[in-house]
């Protein structure tokens, strides 16, 4: 039998998966938290087999408390459920040790349904999550551009100023310029509208991580 810690800081849907956790003859719960700091305390003495947290909770946050969780027990697998689809939340809490990230709205089934995916050594997330993570690694880039010229198209499609790219790609104002002109040059445009507007039509034609 695996051994739960859910940290959920709404009681009402803490007891619920409380609940059906403990229903299930191949898991249980042995600790149920409101907030991080108290889970913290006594997860090396629970020593579960997977932990269930949200993000935004009181004190510290779910994504700084995974970081702690998994520098305690670097074995344990810790499942995301939340209301947050932003992609940031979603990217740092893998970053931060995360195996699975699904949202409330899913529901209590397929809650448990993740944690036997785990079980079998999977990577449980809702549908829409697993959409943006794919969609992530879609990185567009223009064969005609270099390296560095697709990232610098790439962030001026974004709508960010040409100091700002020089800040983000640690250059100087003047080498952007150069790579801008280059751009122009390659796409065949005479303007950054043409250039923007040419890079959002093309599809993504190679994948990066």
């Amino acid at each position: 039998m695996k051994k739960i810690i859910i940290i959920e800081d709404y009681d009402v849907i803490l007891q619920s998966y409380k609940k059906m956790i403990n229903d299930c003859p191949d898991f249980i719960v042995v600790g149920a938290y409101h907030n991080c700091e108290d889970a913290l305390l006594e997860i090396q003495k629970k020593a579960p087999d997977y932990v269930i947290t949200d993000i935004t909770l009181p004190g510290m946050n779910g994504i700084e408390g995974i970081r702690h969780i998994k520098s305690k027990l670097p074995k344990a697998s810790i499942v995301v459920v939340t209301v947050h689809e932003n992609s940031q939340y979603v990217f740092d809490a893998l970053c931060a040790g995360a195996i699975g990230y699904l949202t409330k709205s899913s529901g209590k089934e397929e809650l448990l349904e993740s944690l036997y995916q785990a079980k079998k050594g999977g990577a449980p997330m809702s549908i829409n999550i697993a959409r943006m993570v794919v969609e992530s690694f879609q990185e567009k880039k223009l064969k005609e551009l270099s390296a560095r010229e697709n990232n610098v198209i790439t962030l001026l499609s974004e709508g960010k100023s040409y100091a700002v790219i020089g800040e983000e790609l640690n250059v100087s104002l003047n080498t952007i310029k150069y790579h801008i002109r280059n751009i122009y040059e390659k796409l065949h445009v005479k303007n950054k509208v043409e250039a923007i507007k040419l890079f959002k039509s093309k599809t993504p034609v190679t994948f990066s991580n």
